[in-house]
Formats: C-alpha cells, structure tokens, sequence
C-alpha cells in the first residue's frame, strides 16, 4: 500500500494512581511534533479506565481505520523500554482505574482467545532500537491492567483485516536511576512505529529467556 494512503494510529495514557504525569503521552506527543514521514499519524491519549479506554479506542479505530496501531504505556517498575510480544485477554486490576473500576479475572473481550501475539516486528524493531543506542527487551507481559487490555483490543481488531498491524511498547518512567530521558523515549517509540512501516517481515533469531 502507498505510503500516502497507510494511517499510523499512536496512542499514550493520561496520568493513573495519584501520579502527575505519564510519560508515555508524552513520547507520544514528541513523535507527533517531529512526524515527517508521508503516512498519516493520528496521535491519541487514551484514558486509564477500562471502559473508557475501550470505547475512545474502537471510536477511533472506526473513525481512521488505521493500518498500523501502536499503544504506548507506562511501566514504572521497569528500566528499559519493552516491546511487548504477547497480549492476555484477562483484566484483573491490583489498583483501581482512574474510574474506580477493579475487575478481578474478566475478560478484556468475551468470546476471544486467551491470548494474540503481536503483529509488529519486535525482533527487528529491538535490533534497530540496538543499533541506536537504546536498550530495549522483549517482553512477555503487559501485566493485565488497562494497558495491557488496550494492546489486546488492538491486537483482536488488526487480525479481522490483512495487513493491519498492532503491538505495544511499554516505557519506563524516565530520568530515573539508569533510566532513559524523555528524548530516549520518545525515539524508542519512533523506531518502533518505522520499523511496523517499514519491516516487512520479522528476524528469525532465537530470543527467548531462560527464566
């Protein structure tokens, strides 16, 4: 598909349990200030309450019916930036949302599996990211809060069409000790989003962890 006609929807979360900031929506909003390439990028601050974020995220994927989607969200207890490989259809809430919701053990969507892999190039995508200087992992989990409901909602939308894609990227709170600034951040995401419109197919290398 031309790049004039692919739209990349990009989205960060608003602020969640008593914090003042999040620093995903703002890496989202650097992307979007620096954004020069000829696809279209839609940028989108998603709220960090289950139902809400359901219902701003299938508005928007009706509205721009994007071909690549990529969620972006705040993981404070890690280091490094996570392209997260594996989305779980489980909402189960250690704190309540910013709505007040705390599901225990429901599903993200009745009826879907109980888990969709990505379909963004995380292999390549980390090699790029090594190639500029930027430590990133692959993850596993993106836990089973909102974040991680958002990344299994685009995930289930991308696979009703070919060619569309969805993932997720979660990033640490940044200017911590030993971990990356805002700028890091904001460039992780930009690789990501090139590599999903540019790499065609995954790397074939083993990547997985021992434990």
């Amino acid at each position: 598909m031309p790049a004039l006609n692919r739209t990349v929807l990009l989205t960060g979360f608003e602020p969640f349990d008593g914090a003042g900031r999040n620093p995903s929506i703002e890496a989202v909003r650097v992307v979007e200030r620096d954004w020069d390439r000829a696809e279209l990028l839609v940028a989108a601050e998603l709220p960090v309450a289950y139902d809400r974020m359901g219902a701003d995220l299938d508005a928007l994927l009706a509205e721009h019916r994007p071909d690549v989607v990529i969620g972006v969200g705040l993981a404070p207890g890690r280091g490094r930036v996570s392209l997260e490989r594996l989305a779980v259809n489980l909402c189960d809430a250690r704190i309540p949302d910013n709505d007040g919701a705390q599901p225990a053990e429901a599903p993200v969507l009745a009826g879907q599996p109980t888990a969709l892999f990505t379909s963004l190039p995380v292999k390549a995508t980390r090699a790029l990211l090594a190639d500029a200087g930027i430590e990133a992992e692959l993850s596993m989990t993106a836990g089973t809060f909102v974040c991680n409901a958002m990344f299994f909602r685009a995930t289930a939308w991308a696979g009703l069409a070919q060619g569309r894609r969805a993932g997720f990227v979660h990033v640490p709170m940044p200017d911590g000790v030993g971990s990356p600034g805002l700028a890091t951040l904001a460039r992780a995401v930009r690789v990501s989003v090139d590599a999903a419109l540019d790499v065609a197919a995954d790397l074939r290398v083993a990547a997985g962890e021992t434990d």
